[in-house]
């Protein structure tokens, strides 16, 4: 077991190490700060959605944005759109591949941004989000695994971690929205003072 336990600590600091070596993935993660801050700046609301554990990645964010990082400033808009009792009427009336696509429907604007979280980026109903935020005008983001899926392709920009073992592109996925959360923290605290 110890070796193991080694060997899954060594795998993830691999990761952060490539992650920080990668010169697109880096600039990838500037630009969507950019496109993060100037929603903000906008008026914006950021909203955010996955599948599993990319749909707790999505409550986490989220939960950051509106609470609180590491720094006492006002709160920046963001949602999630995991409701339970709106996800489940819609999938049972309808179908859990358009449950996302309706909210972005109802709730997106221009000055809104849409981040789609999956580690396979062929996630469908990412897929039918990101395509309707486009539609509404909204900028959006992909968070995916390596190959980067179809959601690469159609999102307005991708983050793709290096990696194709879910569980480390899991671990960068939350790597990289603690780094968006620092910068959009620090923009947040200038603003307010």
């Amino acid at each position: 077991m110890n070796k193991e336990i080694k060997e899954s600590l060594s795998a993830s600091a691999d990761l952060k190490r490539q992650m920080a070596c990668d010169e697109e993935l880096v600039r990838n993660i500037e630009a969507a700060s950019e496109v993060l801050l100037s929603c903000v700046q906008d008026g914006g609301v950021i909203y955010v959605c996955g599948n599993g554990g990319s749909a707790c990645d999505a409550m986490h964010f989220v939960e950051e944005l509106v609470a609180r990082f590491k720094r006492e400033r006002p709160g920046i808009r963001a949602m999630h759109l995991l409701d339970a009792a709106t996800i489940s009427c819609w999938s049972n009336d309808y179908s859990y591949e358009s449950a996302f696509e309706r909210q972005v429907e109802t709730f997106t604007k221009k000055e809104d941004v849409l981040v789609g979280i999956s580690t396979s980026g062929n996630s469908k109903n990412i897929l039918r989000a990101i395509a309707a935020a486009n539609t509404k005008g909204a900028k959006s983001i992909a968070l995916t695994g390596k190959s980067g899926g179809e959601a690469a392709k159609l999102a307005h920009l991708s983050i793709k971690i290096p990696s194709t073992e879910t569980e480390r592109v899991q671990e960068g996925h939350i790597t990289v929205i603690h780094i968006l959360c620092e910068i959009l923290d620090q923009y947040a605290l200038n603003r307010s003072t």
